[in-house]
């Protein structure tokens, strides 16, 4: 028996066979520094390429976050304001003149089921002025109205200074001054005189703005008996307003005109002003859509710049390239690196631009006075997308870098 160490006949040596070398492996610790390795080497390159996603990335959050704020401050003032508010006033006639509510219509508005509270104003043709000296046609455009005492708490209106219409005051010659009309005769304090048809009334109190009623804010308020014995007020509501049960509010409207004026429903103008504010919103939200939509070309800008440095990387690279497939590198590393270069400036734009946009939202909703509201989605959406458009951006320079053969590649050096 031949033993396994004897030599072969014919004392040839024997040599061993050389295993198959084993492919480049990297750890992906090792693939992660080398895709940092760019930015980290290029810092102002990398910060300007990171510029135009950071910037659209701001511009998504701060629109979302500004818009998120604004609704929260309206359902915030619909909550202390109501949207069960509606108004009744007279409309135009057929004639295209303007009508006039019934004597009785508050009366009867006020018996319908559902109406949980009915007040009313009725306007004069008085004018108020400051000083006896202002010209007669400088009047500023206020009202003067008669109010009924249970109109504050109909309005849910709030006082700044002073105090309400009451019994107290009510055939002495008081007024309160809406917000606008105290601003426009410059008067912050009750305690002060208005000339209201050649007659001195003491201010009581101020309003504060009320967003359901925007035309009591120029209006300049008087008791409903002062506004009929003194300014020659007919006496019959020019404006009635209703709160009603928040589940009927739809169900008011529709008999209000007829119930109103039975004669003529048609001259009769029903309207509930919260649908004013939710319209106004939705101007805002479609102004936030444009503005989205110009975030989205920064986006698309951002990934340009990422694409426009991933190339002219690869281009300068092209000897580090070439060494690292001679020493065997493969192409999927050499793309893995590029790849994670360009997530990497895509994420950092990204987590910049969320920073960026809630500065924003913060420093705007401070200014409004509003509460500050992002959407915790969006901080997280914002630098996952600016990560993809990083990705989208890298991915032809990262396959165009592991397509370089190393002899074309290592000519560079």
């Amino acid at each position: 028996m031949t033993s396994s160490l004897t030599p072969p006949r014919g004392g040839a040596q024997a040599h061993p066979v050389d295993p198959l070398p084993r492919p480049a492996r990297l750890r992906p610790g090792d693939i992660l520094r080398q895709g940092t390795l760019g930015p980290r080497i290029r810092r102002l390159r990398a910060m300007l390429s990171a510029l135009g996603i950071a910037l659209g990335i701001a511009a998504l959050v701060a629109v979302t976050g500004v818009s998120a704020s604004s609704k929260a401050h309206l359902l915030a003032r619909f909550d202390r304001l109501g949207s069960n508010l509606l108004t009744v006033s007279p409309g135009k006639g057929l004639d295209g003149t303007q009508t006039t509510l019934p004597p009785q219509a508050e009366k009867m508005l006020s018996r319908i089921g559902p109406v949980q509270q009915a007040t009313a104003v009725t306007t004069t043709d008085a004018k108020v002025y400051r000083t006896p000296y202002m010209p007669k046609d400088r009047d500023g455009g206020l009202q003067v109205v008669g109010a009924r005492r249970s109109l504050l708490s109909a309005l849910r209106g709030e006082l700044t200074a002073g105090r309400w219409l009451d019994t107290s005051s009510e055939r002495l010659p008081t007024v309160v001054l809406g917000h606008d009309a105290a601003e426009a005769l410059g008067l912050h304090t009750p305690g002060t005189r208005v000339l209201i048809a050649d007659h001195w009334y003491a201010v009581i109190g101020i309003l504060r703005a009320n967003e359901l009623a925007p035309e009591i804010d120029r209006s300049v308020l008087m008791s409903w008996t002062n506004a009929v014995k003194d300014l020659g007020a007919d006496g019959t509501a020019s404006t009635v307003y209703l709160r009603t049960d928040p589940d009927k509010v739809s169900a008011v409207q529709n008999v209000a005109g007829a119930t109103a004026n039975p004669a003529a429903p048609q001259n009769v103008a029903v309207s509930r002003p919260s649908d004013l504010l939710k319209a106004r919103y939705e101007t805002v939200s479609g102004l936030g859509s444009l503005v989205i939509a110009l975030a989205s070309v920064a986006l698309l800008v951002g990934g340009v710049g990422i694409a426009n440095t991933m190339v002219v990387g690869v281009m300068e690279r092209r000897g580090e390239i070439g060494l690292r497939r001679s020493l065997g590198a493969r192409t999927g590393q050499i793309a893995t690196q590029f790849l994670i270069e360009a997530a990497v400036l895509g994420a950092v734009g990204g987590i910049i631009g969320a920073l960026l946009g809630a500065v924003g939202v913060f420093g705007y909703a401070t200014w409004e006075r509003w509460p500050m509201v992002i959407p915790p989605a969006i901080l997280v959406t914002g630098p996952t997308v600016a990560m993809a458009v990083g990705l989208l951006a890298g991915l032809y320079p990262a396959l165009r870098a592991s397509r370089l053969a190393p002899t074309e590649a290592l000519r560079s050096l």
